[in-house]
């Protein structure tokens, strides 16, 4: 999806991009700038070394003064050890903070993720998603671990060996200086290049996760169709394409290098030449040409990471856009809306008033899933919904708890507008059981009392797992203490969708949507289950999308919802005898119907 925003990074500035993390970086900032200061003492104490050599050459050696050549010798191992432990100093001081930033940020991302509304995640890939998480934090963590000082350290290095050089001598420095405004171009150049690839590899990268993500979750149907040879055919040519991606970023960083790196070493070439001869005529102390190669060489790691330096800033933008497009996404308000009246009207129950939705993402001339829904389910009553496959019988039920926001109308609890409510109160009063059910990584309690508002113990999880027929929980190895696995795909589809359901029913909801909860039972453990389930309904206001007869059967009244609109509303039997698309709906059981 994020793919073709990286034509846009053109357009945008680095610094600015990079700019957006200074929240994260604000807390641990004094760390930063110590390190950065210890950074740049000990650069400059590197460049002290050449002046040592200057007058060590020009003094002790050229006066045969032995003692000065061990003094000059000693005076050198000082600031050697000097600038290795102001490295390892440096080191010190940002591991620690720049961790703790790395983790905050992958705290707020899902966080916000959570936050997010469902119409988000229905757009975005779960590998980009992985991605900004994972990759692009550790992008952001070595940026300012090491980049971020060594643009600044590299910069004030250079610029005090310049100062050194030009003091040493004007005419060498200048030769020296010679390269500069080419180098300065061709970074402009890359770094412009270097974005839109940066960013398109990220995304590819991305794109790449999410299918490594979709083959290990949906192994069983790949194998399932001996479709192995096509996955890896897709993953390999996906690969391939990161791979050229990648092999661009290595041209672009390859060919700035060799110009950063040929061309300060053919002036400092130049310069020895130039020195050789100047020193041979006398014009030139030893000493003077030794300090002031020595400092140009010194630069030469400062000068040659400026590429390295430059390539890891353009993807710590890019990460750092990356990260931001998700932040930036709105989130669901967890409170209802500044100035919203809680108004209250007599009329009790789940009501649907005049209700139309169409998805934000549907393509402008398409007609809405939902058109002028009205439906009123009384207090203590079930409502089936039946309708044929696509009528929009699932997003109804969405749009109850919020997970959607209905386009027009107004949907209302007990006369209180659901917009009026905040989302924790709204979701602590409607409980939803979905077609497909899903379990997380956790033990089977923790899967159902999930369900359940606040505080719940041992007793209302027997309770929930009776309802939903899930005695075989105790038969697992440990119990409701037994760890079902990623999506719970260690348990049939049947066993998931009765913890889906004792998950909905545990918490003793108000109102209750449960869609098509029951499908993927066998005829005994769904007649047990509906047995238990007219308890739980007769204590609760329910609607509950159904596809079978002997789900509707557990309801008072039925609704059919045909091509976006509730067209009738009555019992099964009345339904079935005078509207013909839902005796064709429930075609094959009349038998059952008339018993």
């Amino acid at each position: 999806m994020p793919t073709t925003r990286a034509a846009t990074t053109r357009d945008r500035s680095a610094v600015r991009s990079l700019l957006r993390l200074w929240p994260y970086v604000r807390p641990v900032r004094a760390r930063l700038f110590t390190a950065a200061f210890v950074a740049i003492v000990a650069s400059c104490v590197g460049l002290v070394i050449p002046l040592v050599l200057k007058w060590l050459v020009d003094g002790p050696v050229a006066g045969r003064d032995p003692a000065g050549v061990w003094l000059g010798a000693l005076f050198l191992l000082l600031l050697g050890l000097a600038e290795a432990l102001l490295f390892g100093l440096r080191r010190w001081l940002v591991a620690r903070p720049l961790a703790g930033v790395e983790a905050a940020m992958r705290a707020d991302l899902y966080r916000h993720l959570q936050r997010l509304p469902v119409a988000f995640h229905d757009r975005w890939a779960s590998g980009q998603l992985l991605s900004r998480g994972t990759a692009d934090l550790m992008l952001l963590r070595m940026f300012l671990a090491f980049p971020l000082t060594f643009l600044l350290v590299n910069g004030v290095t250079i610029l005090v060996g310049v100062i050194i050089m030009l003091g040493q001598d004007l005419t060498l420095g200048l030769v020296v200086l010679g390269p500069a405004v080419p180098v300065i171009v061709s970074c402009v150049v890359f770094e412009q290049r270097y974005a839109g690839v940066a960013r398109r590899a990220q995304d590819q990268g991305g794109d790449l996760t999410t299918v490594v993500e979709e083959g290990v979750l949906g192994i069983r149907v790949v194998k399932g169709f001996g479709r192995h040879r096509s996955q890896a055919l897709a993953f390999r040519e996906l690969s391939r394409t990161l791979r050229g991606t990648e092999l661009r970023k290595a041209r672009l960083l390859a060919t700035i290098t060799g110009v950063i790196v040929t061309l300060p070493e053919v002036a400092i070439g130049a310069a020895l030449v130039l020195g050789a001869v100047r020193v041979a005529d006398g014009r030139l102390s030893a000493g003077t040409l030794v300090a002031f190669l020595s400092t140009a060489l010194a630069l030469r790691w400062p000068v040659d990471s400026i590429g390295f330096l430059l390539a890891m800033s353009q993807e710590a933008a890019t990460a750092t856009e990356r990260y931001c497009e998700v932040m930036d996404a709105e989130p669901e308000t967890a409170t209802a809306p500044a100035g919203t009246a809680r108004e209250v009207s007599a009329e009790r129950g789940l009501r649907f008033h005049g209700v139309g939705f169409r998805y934000p993402d549907a393509p402008a001339g398409a007609p809405p899933v939902l058109r002028h829904v009205d439906l009123h389910i009384r207090p203590g009553e079930s409502m089936a919904l039946v309708g044929a496959t696509g009528s929009g019988k699932t997003t109804l039920t969405a749009l109850v708890p919020r997970l959607h926001e209905v386009t027009s109308g107004r949907i209302t609890l007990d006369g209180v507008d659901i917009t009026a409510l905040s989302r924790r109160e709204l979701r602590a009063q409607v409980a939803v059981a979905f077609e497909e059910p899903t379990l997380f990584s956790a033990s089977v309690a923790e899967n159902v009392l999930m369900g359940a508002p606040g505080e719940a113990g041992a007793a209302e999880l027997e309770r929930a797992l009776s309802v939903a027929q899930a005695d075989f929980v105790h038969g697992l190895p440990q119990g409701a203490d037994t760890q079902v696995g990623e999506q719970g795909l260690s348990l049939s589809g049947g066993q998931r969708q009765r913890l889906a359901l004792a998950r909905a029913v545990v918490g003793r909801p108000r109102f209750l949507v449960l869609d098509d909860p029951l499908s993927a039972l066998d005829v005994h453990t769904e007649a047990a289950v509906e047995a238990a389930l007219r308890e739980v309904l007769a204590g609760t206001t329910a609607l509950i999308v159904a596809h079978r007869p002997s789900t509707v059967l557990l309801a008072d009244r039925v609704a059919l919802l045909s091509d976006g609109r509730i067209t009738a509303v009555g019992t099964h039997h009345e339904l079935l005898r005078d509207h013909a698309e839902y005796a064709h709906l429930m075609s094959g059981t009349k038998r059952e119907a008339s018993r």
